[in-house]
């Protein structure tokens, strides 16, 4: 799923780590790292579409496919991940919701 087609009532999770996400995420997303996972299945809707976000698209992706697999459905992956979404002039903040950078 590209950045621009990312719609605002998508459930955006950002799989990064905790000082990815402290440095810049998107100001609507959901932190859940991609090795809580399989412990945190529950927090991760299913029933909306959901686009798992990560820095370039590689842990992502492999969120997509572990959701896939465990039954999830309305999942995507962001291509490009957060590197992308800073390109195309989409907000980064930090963990104090300033203008952050993504690692």
């Amino acid at each position: 799923m590209p950045v621009t087609e990312i719609a605002d009532d998508t459930y955006l999770l950002d799989v990064r780590e905790d000082d990815e996400w402290a440095a810049g995420h998107a100001p609507q997303a959901h932190h859940l790292p991609m090795m809580e996972l399989p412990t945190r299945l529950a927090d991760v809707p299913t029933d909306r579409e959901v686009a798992v976000i990560c820095r370039s698209g590689g842990r992502s992706a492999q969120v997509v496919a572990y959701l896939m697999n465990n039954g999830w459905d309305q999942v995507r992956n962001v291509v490009g991940g957060m590197g992308e979404w800073a390109t195309a002039g989409r907000p980064v903040v930090d963990s104090d919701g300033r203008p952050g950078r993504v690692l």
